[in-house]
């Protein structure tokens, strides 16, 4: 299993922590061993998680220029028009991903095309599910400029739990579809503006993946 490389430095830290806390166990409480087994064991499952956690597998992707494909693994949660105030300013179908703590939190980019506009605004930290952390959590919108001259707004937002976000993207990019957009720490939500013309092939609570879904058709 291939670990992205944003967890390196969470899962060393863990180790270290983890470990320093199961020796001063086993010296201060030498003769709890019920406790200790108990302890040792929880420790042991909770770094394995933090290294699930991170994990990025391989995904062969069925490239296309009509469809646009899932950028986050998870369940879609949303989808319906709403007006879009950062950058378009008008009426777009709003298609939004929720990302359990489970889920893998690598994002793809769901089409080819050219970065057209980026911005990171910093925020709350809202539950990732509540209709307003689109607008006043932590995140990041990117607009990308697909070959056929239609826009996508992708925005990535940080939840309760999530407290990092990372991009890679940046404005006048040209970038492939099913490329890394980037990494949202233990899971959060990705939101997708799309034009009212699109033909969404998703529904409310389908699970979704990253690159492999196809989640609309121009």
């Amino acid at each position: 299993m291939k670990i992205h490389k944003e967890g390196y430095l969470i899962i060393l830290i863990s180790f270290l922590i983890l470990t320093g806390a199961a020796i001063l166990l086993y010296i201060f409480l030498p003769g709890y061993t019920y406790i200790k087994y108990f302890a040792f064991t929880a420790f042991i499952i909770l770094f394995l998680l933090i290294v699930y956690f991170f994990r990025s597998p391989r995904r062969d992707m069925q490239l296309s220029h009509d469809y646009l494909l899932s950028p986050a693994d998870g369940k879609i949660v949303v989808i319906e028009e709403v007006m879009e105030n950062e950058f378009f300013k008008d009426r777009r179908l709003q298609l939004s991903i929720f990302m359990s703590p489970l889920n893998v939190h690598l994002n793809r980019y769901p089409c080819a095309g050219k970065i057209k506009y980026y911005k990171y605004h910093p925020g709350s930290y809202i539950v990732a599910w509540h209709p307003k952390s689109s607008e006043e959590n932590e995140r990041t919108t990117i607009v990308l400029e697909h070959n056929n001259n239609q826009e996508i707004l992708i925005r990535q937002i940080a939840g309760a739990l999530a407290r990092r976000i990372v991009c890679k993207a940046a404005e006048g990019k040209i970038v492939e579809q099913g490329e890394e957009l980037g990494f949202i720490k233990f899971g959060s939500r990705v939101d997708v503006f799309l034009p009212l013309s699109t033909n969404i092939k998703v529904k409310i609570g389908q699970n979704v993946r990253g690159g492999k879904t196809i989640i609309a058709e121009f």
